[in-house]
């Protein structure tokens, strides 16, 4: 074999080694993961967070509508609070006691974050902004219903010996407050969207 022969050769050997070091760098990438279907572990975190968010703005407009009207800003978490305590939470005052429901109020929210986000972006990611208002508007208002009449309604009787969340929280309220949930779920649903980094993307198509 003559020398040119020989640096060919050579030449094809790095080609080859340089080749097998691409694939193990791909292989340790940690952006070379992408997933191929849809990502439901991530939308659930991501409805969580986003529920979070959702319920601190529906609190907020508990709060400055309530003050409007004269009341204690955290009526609805009072009312909120007869569920586990009764009756006598109407009348608490205590800033701990009021912040604990504040807490309840927030943590019920993230917990229904993860529906309304799971359905608005694996069934209503493309669809336009009118439709998906529409789907956030059902969502809201199906809460609503299903929490109030479908679970409290006959829960709290049965378990406290009164119906004071159906009683006091007038439906103008209620269904105001879950729609402005919604509707947050919606203006922030973006936010959740799984997007994954450019690298991963071109090591997929690769």
């Amino acid at each position: 074999m003559d020398r040119n022969a020989k640096l060919r050769e050579l030449d094809q050997l790095r080609a080859q080694v340089a080749a097998v070091e691409a694939e193990l760098v791909s292989d340790i990438n940690p952006h070379a993961w992408v997933p191929t279907t849809y990502y439901t572990t991530y939308h659930i975190l991501a409805g969580m967070i986003l529920g979070l968010a959702g319920a601190v703005t529906s609190l907020l407009f508990n709060i400055v509508g309530a003050a409007m009207v004269g009341m204690h800003p955290l009526e609805l978490i009072r009312v909120y609070l007869t569920f586990p305590l009764g009756e006598k939470a109407l009348t608490i005052d205590s800033g701990f006691a009021l912040a604990a429901g504040c807490c309840l109020y927030l943590g019920t929210g993230m917990i229904g974050g993860v529906p309304f986000h799971l359905i608005l972006s694996r069934y209503f990611g493309a669809s336009s902004f009118a439709v998906r208002l529409c789907i956030a508007s059902i969502l809201g208002v199906g809460v609503w219903l299903i929490n109030f009449y479908g679970i409290i309604a006959w829960l709290q009787p049965t378990l406290i010996g009164g119906n004071w969340i159906v009683e006091r929280v007038p439906v103008y309220v209620a269904l105001s407050t879950h729609l402005v949930f919604g509707w947050t779920m919606l203006a922030v649903d973006q936010w959740g969207k799984f997007a994954p980094p450019p690298v991963a993307r071109q090591e997929a198509r690769a």
